[in-house]
């Protein structure tokens, strides 16, 4: 979907300001979000896609004027409803009102440390050969899906090199959406500024996208 996350190479947004010495935490409020999301999250009621989509649909307006957490709080929201745990009554009321989904699992505190190590590993086995190779120049699709996608708006239908062959990964417009694991190729690309600024000078950019985003250039 053309989300609002989706900035990259738009124009009108104003300039990336880092922080120096950014500290961990702006609020008191964020370490509890993130607590909660991980701890929602392991009740294995949903994926990473689906909740990465969950905020990714969230509505521009808020989406570009809310903090970080603030995003991820609100799509927690939406997917505890989704899913049966809480109401929106409940969450008008600030508390239960009746008991929540027999959970299919826990994330005690003393198993976060091993499960933030561990990750969620991606790689799958290979449904097919892959159809690219190392130096093989290809050309990005132009998607334009209302569901998940990870092909980023400016690098749609624009040609550039293979430059690493990653495996088969999970493949995360399908993941998002409840319909599997779907397993893709997945490949790093190189892209020219040129190619996709109109203009030459800057440095290059590398993106990693699955196989059915590209086709031969």
């Amino acid at each position: 979907m053309n989300g609002p996350q989706d900035l990259g190479g738009r124009a009108g947004f104003g300039p990336v300001r880092p922080e120096p010495d950014e500290p961990l935490w702006h609020a008191d409020w964020e370490p509890r979000a993130l607590a909660l999301t991980l701890a929602a999250g392991a009740l294995g009621h949903w994926t990473l896609d689906e909740s990465r989509h969950a905020r990714e649909s969230l509505p521009p307006a808020f989406y570009l004027s809310a903090p970080y957490y603030a995003i991820w709080l609100t799509a927690l929201e939406a997917l505890l409803v989704r899913h049966g745990e809480v109401t929106q009554d409940e969450l008008t009321a600030g508390h239960a009102q009746q008991p929540g989904r027999t959970p299919e699992l826990r994330l005690s505190a003393e198993r976060v440390g091993a499960a933030l190590a561990k990750g969620g590993p991606t790689e799958r086995p290979a449904p097919a050969a892959a159809r690219f190779a190392i130096g093989d120049r290809v050309r990005t699709r132009n998607l334009q899906p209302e569901t998940h996608t990870r092909l980023p708006g400016y690098a749609r239908e624009k040609v550039g090199v293979i430059v690493a062959v990653h495996g088969a990964h999970v493949f995360a417009d399908s993941h998002a959406h409840g319909l599997g694991e779907d397993p893709r190729w997945l490949y790093g690309v190189r892209f020219e500024p040129e190619e996709l600024w109109g203009a030459p000078g800057g440095a290059q950019v590398h993106i990693d996208a699955w196989e059915p985003y590209l086709e031969p250039a």
